[in-house]
C-alpha cells in the first residue's frame, strides 16, 4: 500500500456586546464553493471570532478538544499529512508513506523543515511527538489510536510504525489534529511548548480570550500562510460573533446561526459560505446511570422528536436528518440503509413500558457554546416528547465554562462532532469502550469487537459489512440521540478571498483558513 491508495456566551473581555441589531450582508455559495478567485498575496492581519474557547485551554495537543485550539494548534504546527480540501491525504512533514501489509507503515519525513526556535524538524521529533499519546501514563484523548500501535522506530529519514494488526487506514489517522509535530527532547515533547513548524509564531495567548500570531518567515510552505498577523478571538455568544463582523472588529466568524442567515442575505457587508460534510449535533445519555441505563429509555428518547422539524427549525435547511449514526453520507461505508426513525410517540411508549415506565422525567443541560441553536433545539424536542409521557425538562446553562463544567459531566447534554474522514476514526474517539471521549461512557462488546475486526480488515466488502453492522448498533443501541447532520455556516467579511474548494472535514476550511485563505 502506498500513500497513492487513499484518494479521497461570553464575548471577548471588554469588547463586544451582544444583542446589538444585525444589519450584516451576504451571498450564500454552494456547499464547498468558494467567492470568485484571484491569485493569493500576502500581508495583513486577519482576526477570526470563533464560538468555542475556554480559560482551560492549554498546549498539550492531546487535551485540545474544540475549534478554537483546534485552529490555534492549525496556525502554529504541521502534521504528517494534511486533509486536503477534496478529502484526500496531503503529504506534509511526511512526504510519502507505503505499507506492504497494512501493519508496517513507513513514513519518509520530509528534509530542509524548522521550528520556530530554528531546530530542524527530525524522524527523532515525530517519534517524541506521537509517543507522547502513547503508554499508560499517557491523557491525551488520540491515545485509543496508538493501542494497536507495537513500536515506533527510525531508519534514516524514515519513522516506522508497526502495528499488532493490519489498519489500512493509518495514514488518515496521523492527520488528527491531535497528533502535531513539536521539537522533542530525550524522547519526549514538552506540552506547554509554543513552539512548531507551522505558518505562524505565537505573540502573546489569553485562554478563552485571544491569540495572537505573526507569519513564519522561515515557513517551507511558499504558497500558504499568507497574512501578516492572525488574531483568533474566543466570541461564544452568536449574537456577538456576528456584530463583530457587522462592525469590522473580525474578518470571519464561525458557526452562524442559521435564523440570522436571512438579514444576511439582503446586504452587502459579509458572504456566507455552507459547507456540508459528516458534522453532526448530538445529545448524549450518560449510559452509566439510570434511566438511560436501559436501551428501552434511549430507544424511547429516539422515537420522541421531530428529525426534519430540528433541521427546518435548527439549521433552516442547513443540514440533513441523522438516524443516530456518527457515520455520515459522505463517509466511504456510511450505511444508508438503514430503517429510519421517524416522530412516533406511540412507539416511545411503547418502549417506556419495555422499560417498565408508564411516563418519564429527565432533564436535559443546554447552551448554545454546544452547538448553535442547541438551547432552542432541546425545547423543540421536550415539546415533542410530552406527546410520548415523556416531561423532558430543559436546563439553560452558562455558555462560559461549558466544556468544563457539564460536557461529560451532566447526565443529558447537548454536543457536536466534526466529521471524522474515516469510520474507525469516528467510532474509535467517541464509541470505543474506554475511549476519553466517550461522552455517553457506552459499551458494547459486539460493536468493540467488530471495531477492533474491521480495522484490520483488507477486503473491502468484508470491511463494509462490518461497518454498516456497527451503525446499526449505535443507531439502535447506542446512547447517544443524533438528530441531525450540519453544514458548516460561516461568515465572511468582503475582502477575505478562499480557495475554489473550501473544506467540509472541520470547521474554517477544515481548521486550516489561517493558512490557506488570504486578503484579496
Amino acid at each position: 500500500m502506498t500513500n497513492a491508495m487513499f484518494p479521497h456566551g461570553m464575548t471577548r473581555r471588554g469588547m463586544l456586546k451582544s444583542g446589538m441589531a444585525l444589519t450584516a450582508a451576504g451571498l450564500i455559495l454552494p456547499a464547498g464553493m468558494a467567492m470568485a478567485q484571484a491569485e493569493p498575496k500576502k500581508g495583513g492581519v486577519f482576526r477570526a471570532g470563533i464560538g468555542h474557547g475556554s480559560s482551560t485551554d492549554g498546549y498539550d495537543p492531546g487535551l485540545w478538544d474544540q475549534l478554537y485550539v483546534q485552529t490555534f494548534a492549525a496556525a502554529r504546527h504541521n502534521y504528517l499529512i494534511e486533509i486536503g480540501a477534496d478529502g484526500s491525504l496531503v503529504p506534509e512533514i511526511a512526504e510519502s508513506w507505503e505499507s506492504a501489509d497494512g501493519m508496517t507503515w513507513v513514513f519518509k519525513i520530509r528534509e530542509g523543515v524548522s521550528f520556530h526556535s530554528g531546530k530542524s524538524v527530525t524522524p527523532d521529533d515525530v517519534v517524541a511527538s506521537l509517543n507522547h499519546h502513547r503508554g499508560e501514563g499517557s491523557t491525551s484523548a488520540a491515545k485509543p489510536f496508538f493501542d494497536a500501535v507495537t513500536d515506533i522506530t527510525i531508519d534514516g529519514q524514515n519513522v516506522i510504525v508497526t502495528l499488532n494488526a493490519a489498519n489500512a487506514d493509518l495514514p488518515f489517522l496521523m492527520s488528527d489534529y491531535h497528533l502535531p509535530v513539536m521539537p522533542g527532547a530525550d524522547g519526549k515533547i514538552d506540552p506547554t511548548s509554543t513552539d512548531g513548524c507551522g505558518g505562524y509564531i505565537v505573540e502573546s495567548y489569553e485562554p478563552g480570550v485571544q491569540a495572537t500570531l505573526n507569519r513564519n518567515p522561515n515557513y517551507w510552505k511558499s504558497d500558504r500562510a499568507h497574512f501578516d498577523q492572525i488574531v483568533l478571538l474566543a466570541i461564544l455568544d452568536p449574537a456577538a460573533r456576528l456584530n463583530a463582523l457587522i462592525t469590522g472588529e473580525v474578518d470571519v466568524i464561525d458557526q452562524v446561526d442559521p435564523a440570522s442567515i436571512g438579514l444576511v442575505e439582503s446586504r452587502g457587508v459579509a458572504n456566507i459560505l455552507s459547507i456540508s460534510g459528516n458534522a453532526h449535533y448530538v445529545f448524549p445519555m450518560d449510559a452509566r446511570a439510570a434511566p438511560f441505563n436501559d436501551n428501552n429509555v434511549r430507544l424511547a428518547m429516539k422515537y420522541a422528536f421531530d428529525r426534519q422539524e430540528l433541521v427546518d427549525k435548527i439549521l433552516a435547511g442547513h443540514g440533513s436528518v441523522s438516524n443516530d449514526n456518527p457515520v455520515g453520507p459522505a463517509n466511504r461505508y456510511f450505511n444508508a440503509d438503514m430503517e429510519a426513525k421517524t416522530y412516533d410517540p406511540d412507539k416511545s411508549k411503547f418502549y417506556l413500558k419495555e422499560a417498565g415506565l408508564d411516563k418519564l422525567e429527565v432533564t436535559v443541560s443546554a447552551a448554545n457554546a454546544a452547538f448553535s441553536g442547541a438551547v432552542d433545539a432541546a425545547v423543540l424536542i421536550s415539546e415533542k416528547a410530552a406527546a410520548a409521557g415523556i416531561t423532558l425538562t430543559v436546563d439553560r446553562v452558562p455558555d462560559d465554562g461549558y466544556w468544563d463544567n457539564v460536557w461529560m459531566k451532566k447526565p443529558f447534554c447537548a454536543s457536536y462532532w466534526g466529521g471524522r474522514p474515516t469510520e474507525d476514526q469516528a467510532f474509535t474517539i467517541a464509541y470505543a469502550k474506554g475511549a476519553a471521549w466517550n461522552e455517553s461512557f457506552w459499551e458494547n462488546v459486539r460493536f468493540n469487537d467488530l471495531l477492533i475486526a474491521a480495522r484490520s480488515e483488507l477486503d473491502d466488502a468484508k470491511r463494509r459489512e462490518m461497518y454498516h453492522e456497527m451503525q446499526q448498533i449505535v443507531s439502535f443501541e447506542g446512547s447517544t440521540l443524533i438528530p441531525m447532520y450540519n453544514n458548516y455556516v460561516m461568515a465572511l467579511s468582503k475582502a477575505l478571498a478562499t480557495p475554489e474548494k473550501v473544506a467540509g472535514n472541520w470547521n474554517l476550511d477544515g481548521f486550516r483558513a489561517v493558512e490557506r485563505w488570504w486578503f484579496a
